[in-house]
């Protein structure tokens, strides 16, 4: 009897999205209401935002499923800001808290990028071209680019699901 072997290393690996990166200074709710905007797109905040190390990192996360074009648009912070609080070794004469501000980042290897825009279908150059050069046009957005998929060492953090 014959053996028949299947191998699925490869059809798992490769997901299909694009990630757009973009670098900018305004809030989160600012900019997914010019995303909708200039876009034409309908990001909504989800209710929960994306968590990390049980509530220890949480980004705010947008998302719009487009049913038209089978589609599906995230908007994520890529920085997240946390107050730690310790006590200094002053000895027993002063009892102070100290706050220290950590940064984490979604993608550490992308540590300048302040937002992330996932869009989970397979895209022509064309239709890429013409999102980023109307990303670009809103005058509050420094910069935009496409991030290379290989580039992605942290490519985990990017399931929203």
């Amino acid at each position: 009897m014959a053996v028949h072997k299947l191998i699925l290393d490869d059809v798992f690996d490769d997901s299909v999205f694009t990630l757009v990166a973009i670098h900018c200074t305004i809030e989160d709710y600012r900019l997914a209401y010019l995303l909708n905007k200039y876009l034409k797109i309908n990001l909504r905040r989800k209710k929960l935002d994306l968590d990390f190390n049980h509530g220890k990192a949480t980004y705010s996360i947008y998302k719009w499923e487009d049913s038209k074009q089978l589609l599906t648009w995230n908007l994520v912070s890529n920085v997240c800001k946390t107050n730690d609080y310790s006590q200094p070794n002053l000895g027993p004469l002063f009892e102070t808290t100290q706050s220290i501000t950590k940064t984490l980042h979604l993608l550490p290897e992308f540590k300048t990028v302040n937002y992330l825009l996932k869009i989970d279908d397979e895209f022509h150059n064309k239709k890429e071209k013409l999102i980023i050069n109307t990303i670009l046009s809103i005058p509050q957005i420094a910069t935009s680019y496409i991030i290379d998929q290989s580039q992605l060492k942290s490519k985990d953090n990017l399931i929203f699901n």
